[in-house]
């Protein structure tokens, strides 16, 4: 799907520029000009190459783009005047429009880039707390007109800490970003999946009751602690749910009441743990 919409966006983009540049020649020999259109596509291609790089290195999609449209800028401007244009104008004018191009483009991209950045987290590409915040309200509002739940998922990596101090804060981020994936590909494109900060991560499925709710947890559940066991990563999750509809009850109450029962589940983990030392201990 996303190779898909990329390739979409790319054929939009050599559209532009040839729609541009059809009008521009046929504008050539009028007082109206439509030259100044041309930073569209280039405004479009860097958005895109801000989209697919995240906070990978920047794409070479803006400088690629800015050379063609100054070339094809330029060319359309000597064939509207041939052979009145001179050639050593049109390689100076296609070479200072390329550059013009190419740091708008960049420009363009690094603004787009500090834009998505503003509501993602920087290590899991997941939405930030400021993205959850702003799209759960809009899920309350929707409940409230449709009359339909929708649940919330809290979760926290048990012993994160410990998998820190034994394998190093690498194997923390790789268990951070496997988690990200696990939430992400058990979710909807409707549902907001959110890292909170530290090892806490938040998932808001729409249009979803208490029992729905609690089949997905325990199928993420098992996913983690099958992939947490092959990694040799001494650490679970603790979960806690909470459906509501309408506006009745605010985020943070929602949160509070999740947390709530994360912590019992975390508590009780912790106790049935306990309880294996014990025995281990004894029959030692």
């Amino acid at each position: 799907m996303k190779a898909t919409n990329n390739l979409w966006n790319l054929m939009a983009i050599v559209a532009e520029v040839l729609l541009i540049a059809f009008v521009s020649y046929r504008q050539s020999a009028t007082y109206y000009s439509v030259d100044v259109f041309y930073c569209l596509p280039i405004i479009h291609a860097a958005r895109l190459s801000s989209l697919r790089a995240l906070r990978r290195s920047d794409t070479h999609m803006p400088v690629v783009v800015g050379m063609v449209v100054g070339l094809i800028w330029t060319t359309v401007e000597f064939l509207a005047v041939y052979p009145d244009y001179p050639w050593a104008a049109w390689v100076l004018n296609s070479f200072a429009r390329s550059v013009t191009f190419i740091v708008i483009g960049r420009v363009m991209a690094k603004v787009w880039r500090e834009r998505e950045f503003a509501r993602r987290d920087m290590l899991t590409d997941l939405a930030n707390r400021l993205e959850f915040t702003e799209r759960f309200a809009a899920e309350q509002a929707r409940s409230a007109r449709s009359g339909k739940p929708y649940s919330l998922l809290f979760i926290d990596i048990d012993q994160f800490k410990l998998l820190n101090d034994e394998q190093g804060h690498h194997a923390g981020d790789q268990a951070l970003k496997l988690v990200s994936k696990i939430l992400t590909n058990n979710s909807r494109s409707s549902d907001v999946v959110a890292r909170f900060g530290g090892d806490e991560f938040t998932l808001l499925f729409s249009e979803t009751d208490e029992a729905s709710c609690d089949v997905l947890a325990k199928r993420i559940h098992v996913l983690a602690k099958n992939a947490f066991a092959e990694h040799g990563w001494p650490i679970d999750l603790s979960m806690g749910s909470v459906t509501s509809v309408g506006t009745n009850r605010t985020i943070t109450e929602l949160l509070q009441i999740a947390d709530g029962e994360m912590y019992v589940m975390k508590k009780s983990a912790r106790a049935i743990q306990a309880s294996g030392d014990a025995v281990s201990g004894a029959g030692g």
